[in-house]
């Protein structure tokens, strides 16, 4: 287990490799990260690192959240996180976390974000329904059909796939390849879509499955992205 990062989906593009080999991405810029507390097993019953990012004026946040950024002595921060780590004692509070120490080419990781809201959905679209047939004749096209059973249990089961409210839920990707990672632009690529609209906060973790791959792709080192994905930042 180690420490992971925030970051800003940018959006998609694509790099190619030495060989010609087109590979679509997910830009994400990376801010600057400071330890803002450690949890020791000893004092707190388990290691972590408490992360911090994002730099926001004082009104922003509460007194206790002033408090407990001041008393780390790093700036105040709009979003903090623990993750889970092996050796804590490599750490100390106040500590800047670089991106190029944490993440290289080759890793897998896994992105965590906040889906699209797609709002109130039917049937078809949230679930994926075939609806019934769209010939003249037929009185339904895209209803969701019958929901309820027999006399027996004489309900409607729970869990039952209705319309609802669709996306706007945390979703987490796993084992996506850091393609690059570009330390004087504050940028990673990884590999594949990740969750969420551009400008949406990412969590970016060490990969919890990757033990379960049995081989790595491995890939040359990517030197440019195209200077209008950086831009889309502002």
């Amino acid at each position: 287990m180690s420490v992971g990062l925030f970051g800003i989906k940018l959006g998609m593009t694509r790099v190619f490799l030495k060989d010609g080999t087109a590979v679509p991405v997910t830009v994400i810029k990376v801010p600057k990260h400071y330890v803002t507390a450690i949890r020791t097993m000893d004092k707190d019953g388990y290691s972590a690192v408490q992360v911090g990012a994002f730099e926001v004026k004082e009104k922003k946040l509460t007194k206790p959240e002033i408090g407990h950024l001041k008393k780390a002595g790093v700036a105040l921060l709009r979003k903090l996180k623990e993750f889970r780590v092996d050796n804590p004692q490599d750490y100390q509070v106040g500590q800047e976390i670089k991106l190029e120490n944490v993440f290289k080419p080759g890793d897998l990781v896994d992105v965590v974000g906040i889906s699209k809201g797609r709002g109130f959905a039917g049937t078809m679209k949230r679930w994926d329904f075939g609806g019934f047939p769209r010939s003249h004749g037929h009185r339904y096209h895209r209803a969701v059909g019958s929901i309820g059973q027999r006399t027996d249990p004489g309900r409607v089961w729970k869990g039952k796939r209705m319309a609802g409210h669709w996306g706007a839920e945390k979703i987490r990707v796993q084992s996506l390849l850091v393609v690059d990672v570009l330390p004087d632009k504050g940028v990673m690529l990884v590999k594949g879509s990740v969750p969420g609209h551009p400008k949406g906060i990412l969590i970016i973790e060490k990969s919890k499955i990757a033990n379960r791959r049995s081989q790595r792709l491995k890939l040359n080192r990517i030197k440019h992205i195209p200077e209008n994905i950086l831009r889309s930042e502002a």
